[in-house]
């Protein structure tokens, strides 16, 4: 089993990420995803600046995916997407399925990202004879889903083609808009937004009337209130999942990694706070801890 390290999902300043990327290339993440993901309006860095990162950390030992936006809104979004497509040295996770269409067009392999809308075996077996050379889970799915998708003899058949990945640690990505929420909360335009979201390097949080937390604004995407956490499923992962994935945090990213590494065979599990939660992989309410 690899681990891998999702794209930064906030917006951070450049040297930050830069930083953040320094300790990246020194931690044990197999795979590191680079690529702004939400926002195209997100500049701190650019194309070039992934593409030197993606440099650096694979001379570092790591495998490098550059990772395309989830929600296309403009002509010259698709252009920087097309960037990535071209690029002659990465493999690219798709969020879209504008991605997955330039991939397929060139003959190039990709991942396809949680935000995929892929349920059902037939899907499955459609994208990876489109190219498809691994899966990420989409986020509310259970493990026993992925179990009966993956016993399904169509996939079967090929189940030496694509490896499975599936987001285990970090706020989940669950929809994305054309509004900008966090420009809203400040009551800016989405076009007049000076980029407010660089204040809320951890997304901004929404409680209940109750004071429970159920959501994160970030930007245009809708993150879950709780942060998901599956360290102490991974015992149950080894038949079906081969790629585990951390979403990066604002502090904690690589103590959560030597955890995860360290309770594989679920001898060390770990203590999971009140604002954990893992009820989806358990097929459970989404806010639930099993």
């Amino acid at each position: 089993m690899q681990f891998s390290l999702g794209p930064v999902q906030y917006f951070w300043p450049k040297a930050q990420m830069l930083q953040f990327y320094r300790e990246v290339a020194d931690s044990d993440f197999d795979i590191v995803y680079l690529g702004e993901t939400v926002c195209s309006k997100r500049r701190e860095l650019k194309y070039e600046d992934y593409l030197a990162l993606a440099l650096m950390l694979r001379e570092a030992g790591k495998q490098v995916c550059l990772s395309s936006m989830t929600l296309y809104e403009a002509p010259g979004e698709l252009r920087e997407l097309r960037k990535y497509v071209d690029n002659v040295e990465f493999l690219v996770e798709a969020n879209d399925v504008g991605a997955i269409s330039m991939l397929q067009q060139q003959g190039l392999p990709f991942v396809a990202g949680a935000a995929i809308n892929c349920y059902n075996q037939h899907t499955l077996r459609r994208l990876i004879g489109m190219g498809l050379t691994r899966w990420v889970l989409p986020v509310e799915l259970s493990g026993q889903w992925l179990s009966d998708v993956l016993a399904q003899g169509v996939i079967a058949d090929v189940r030496d083609c694509f490896t499975t990945e599936v987001f285990s640690f970090g706020h989940l990505p669950l929809a994305w808009s054309g509004r900008c929420f966090t420009a809203r909360s400040e009551n800016r335009s989405k076009d007049q937004c000076e980029l407010c979201c660089i204040n809320y390097p951890q997304g901004r949080e929404v409680s209940s009337q109750d004071g429970t937390q159920v959501f994160v604004l970030n930007g245009i995407q809708t993150q879950s209130g709780y942060r998901y956490n599956l360290v102490n499923q991974l015992n149950t992962m080894h038949n079906t999942v081969d790629i585990v994935r951390l979403s990066p945090q604002l502090t904690g990213t690589f103590d959560w990694l030597a955890k995860f590494k360290a309770n594989l065979d679920g001898s060390a599990p770990q203590q999971l706070s009140a604002s954990d939660s893992n009820g989806y992989w358990l097929n459970l309410a989404g806010m639930a801890t099993g």
